[in-house]
Order: structure tokens, then sequence, then C-alpha cells
């Protein structure tokens, strides 16, 4: 369980984060994509791809092509898209990661925060 402080429990101070998430493929990550955002767990999911992943797993080296995530959205979520995410996915330990944002446009911060918070009711 992610720890917040007082400040990052308030939705317009809410730490922004992108999560990057990988899978197999295409059908997959729309899949994923379309139910974060229909549960508002992220504002907006970008799918890029095919990557290619150099791995190792069970002491082996593999290579694959992946569809890369990237969910925009708060780190009170966090744990809820990892959840949605590992109920999902295929893969037994699916990548899941999430990156603070350090700078963003005030519009496009606020945007997500909507989003996933609901409007901040002070505006």
């Amino acid at each position: 369980m992610t720890e917040l402080t007082p400040v990052q429990r308030v939705p317009g101070t809410s730490r922004l984060i992108e999560v990057r998430i990988s899978t197999p493929d295409a059908d997959t990550a729309q899949a994923l994509a379309t139910d974060i955002v229909d549960r508002h767990l992220a504002a907006c999911v970008q799918i890029l791809g095919p990557i290619t992943s150099i791995y190792s797993w069970k002491g082996e080296t593999h290579q694959a092509l992946e569809w890369l995530m990237l969910a925009k959205t708060t780190a009170e979520m966090f744990d809820d898209i990892s959840e949605l995410v590992t109920s999902q996915h295929p893969y037994d330990v699916p990548e899941v990661i999430a990156v603070t944002v350090r700078h963003v446009l005030d519009e496009y911060g606020a945007w997500v925060r909507d989003v996933v918070h609901g409007p901040d009711l002070d505006e």
C-alpha cells in the first residue's frame, strides 16, 4: 500500500505519476487501457508498439515484441491500477512501474486530477 502525506490526499495537490505497463499484444493493451480509463483510474492511457523487449526470465534471456502502456494518473491510483492489471494480465509477473511526474503544464495536471478525483469543488 502506498503511504501518502496529508497534502497528497487533497485532490488539487495529488502527486502525478505515469504508470508504465507492458503487454504481449495490442488487444490486451487496448482492453486494459479502456478499463483503466472507464474506471477513472487514469485520465489517459497511451499505447506504444510494437517495441522489442529483451529480458531475463527463469534464468534465460528472452526477446519478445510487446506494447507499452503509459497511464497518466495520480499516486493514489497506483494500487488500484496494479490490482486491475494483475487480475487481467496474461503474464505471471506483469510490468507495472510508476514514474513521478516532476514537471507538468498546470492545465494538464488539473485535467488529470479532475478526471481521477472529480472536479475540485473550490474552483
